[in-house]
């Protein structure tokens, strides 16, 4: 960065995070800086839309909308911290669009997802792979907020907070997505055992 280009930085965003300057410089129109900050984030956008939508092309074309929508208010984001916020909200409340619209129509899966890697061994892949179906199953919104809890690892108040819900409701959907997914779990295991 040369001497006018910190010049140009507000209060010290020179001395700032990294991923602040981008974001401040895509905000000046820095093309570089924008799709810098695609790649960032382009794994957790699609990672997301693609457990909440189950199917890799619409989780593509979601990722690339939420990326045109981000560029069209970039001017708004404030902080890295925001936009992460932001592009967490924005992938969660398409999707849950797209599920709705989905569910009023005919829909035949095209594709099994595959499993996206994960650094922990399953004990049971067989199970594992109903019960991402039971998640799958879950009406939209309940569904959404189960993975944001358990593949997001956001706690209540932050999941509250991107699905305008209240945290009462979230913890309304989390309590009864979790005793419908033992119990769709119990179900399978006492159905294999006999």
């Amino acid at each position: 960065m040369g001497p006018t280009a910190a010049m140009d930085e507000p209060n010290g965003a020179s001395e700032c995070a990294p991923e602040e300057r981008t974001l401040f410089r895509a905000r000046a129109g820095d093309t570089g800086a924008f799709a810098e900050l695609v790649r960032a984030h382009q794994g957790s956008v699609f990672s997301l839309a693609l457990r909440l939508l189950g199917a890799r092309e619409e989780s593509q074309e979601l990722a690339q909308d939420v990326f045109l929508q981000l560029h069209r208010n970039l001017a708004r984001i404030e902080s890295a911290r925001h936009l992460y916020f932001w592009l967490r909200r924005t992938v969660s409340h398409r999707a849950i669009d797209r599920l709705r619209h989905r569910a009023r129509e005919p829909f035949d899966p095209v594709e099994d997802v595959p499993e996206i890697e994960t650094p922990h061994l399953h004990a049971d892949p067989m199970l594992e792979r109903r019960l991402r179906e039971s998640v799958t199953a879950l009406p939209p919104v309940a569904r959404a907020v189960v993975l944001l809890r358990y593949q997001e690892d956001l706690d209540p108040t932050e999941i509250a907070s991107i699905l305008d819900l209240s945290i009462n409701t979230v913890k309304s959907h989390l309590k009864r997505s979790l005793a419908l997914l033992r119990w769709r779990c119990r179900e399978l295991q006492e159905g294999e055992a006999s």
